[in-house]
C-alpha cells in the first residue's frame, strides 16, 4: 500500500482522527473517548464523541498558539511538524494535569484527556481562561525521546 492510498484509506476509516494521536500513540496520554485501531502495519486513534472532539480541537489550536513564541515559531497555521507538536500535546496535557492535580507534577503520563479537559473547563468556565502561561511551562519543559548519539571510532 503506498501512502496515498494508506492516508485515502485511513480518511475513509476514521471519521473523527483524535486530535491528541500523537500523544496517544506515543503511550504519554490517555484518554477514555479514545478508540485504537490497525490499518496496515500502523495504529491510529478516533475519538468516539463530538462533543469532545470538538474541544480537544480547540484546545490543542490554543496551546499551539499560546506556545508558538517559546516554540521559535512566527505563525502556527495548524499542525506544527512532529517534534514540536508532539512537544504541544503532550507537554500541554501534562501542564493541565499537574494544575489540576499538584501532586502529578512530574507524572509521565496524562490521565484521560478529556477528562482533564472537562475538569479544567469546569473550573476555568472556558477554554480560553486556561493559565496558558503555566501550561507553556510544561510544555517548553517536555522532552521527547533523546536521540542515541553514536561515535565513530
Amino acid at each position: 500500500m503506498d501512502e496515498t492510498e494508506y492516508r485515502q484509506t485511513y480518511r475513509e476509516v476514521n471519521k473523527r482522527k483524535c486530535a491528541f494521536e500523537k500523544a496517544i500513540n506515543a503511550r504519554r496520554c490517555t484518554c477514555s473517548q479514545a478508540k485504537r485501531f490497525n490499518l496496515a502495519d500502523r495504529e491510529g486513534v478516533a475519538c468516539e464523541s463530538d462533543e469532545a472532539h470538538e474541544s480537544c480541537v480547540r484546545l490543542l489550536n490554543i496551546m499551539r498558539q499560546k506556545a508558538s513564541f517559546s516554540l521559535q515559531l512566527t505563525q502556527v497555521p495548524g499542525p506544527l511538524p512532529h517534534a514540536k507538536e508532539v512537544k504541544v500535546q503532550i507537554g500541554g496535557m501534562l501542564g493541565i494535569q499537574a494544575l489540576l492535580y499538584p501532586e502529578k507534577n512530574d507524572a509521565d503520563i496524562a490521565d484521560d484527556i478529556h477528562g482533564l479537559i472537562s475538569k479544567a473547563t469546569t473550573k476555568y468556565n472556558r477554554l480560553e481562561a486556561f493559565p496558558y502561561t503555566e501550561i507553556v511551562k510544561s510544555v517548553v519543559k517536555f522532552q521527547g525521546r533523546l536521540r542515541k548519539h553514536t561515535r565513530n571510532k
